[in-house]
């Protein structure tokens, strides 16, 4: 498997010649193929391999929506994540997320993402660290599915550590 990144473009992976996510000319991919490309790069996704278990626990997921919301699913997202890895929920409001554990001044492998939005905000954990310094972040509702994806450093308003 390998993934590319364009600045101009959306990450693209491919797979033996075929393009997962970056063409829609395949057909939309089924519930059982977006669970295996997920789980085929559970600690290798283009964010790099991490031990970090939110991370990982958020890769699971990729494809998928797997809170059952039909909008505003991001923060309802990060809550089942961290609940899945044994941390306290922080609630299903992205903005929430400001206030929750404790803030750090940078993206960390890791640490939870808030950013705004007009009309609210998004909430994602930090996978990564692209080359300019922009964090790579798993989140829900990221185009109506679980996505990982590079992010500008301005859109992210805090950066915060779970607790307990």
């Amino acid at each position: 498997m390998r993934f590319s990144f364009n600045a101009n473009q959306a990450p693209a992976a491919t797979m033996a010649g075929e393009t997962l996510g970056g063409s829609r000319r395949h057909g939309r991919r089924d519930l059982a193929s977006a669970r295996a490309m997920a789980q085929s790069h559970a600690n290798s996704a283009f964010g790099g391999a991490t031990s970090n278990a939110l991370v990982t626990e958020a890769r699971k997921y990729i494809g998928t929506n797997p809170t059952g919301r039909a909008s505003l699913w991001c923060g309802a997202f990060m809550d089942l994540v961290l609940k899945r890895t044994g941390h306290v929920g922080g609630g299903n409001l992205a903005k929430s997320y400001a206030s929750y554990g404790t803030r750090v001044s940078g993206p960390q492998v890791g640490a939870i993402a808030v950013m705004g939005r007009r009309g609210g905000g998004h909430v994602g954990v930090v996978s990564g660290v692209d080359a300019n310094g922009n964090p790579i972040i798993v989140s829900g509702n990221h185009n109506r599915t679980v996505a990982e994806s590079v992010y500008p450093a301005s859109r992210i308003n805090a950066y915060v550590l779970p607790g307990g």
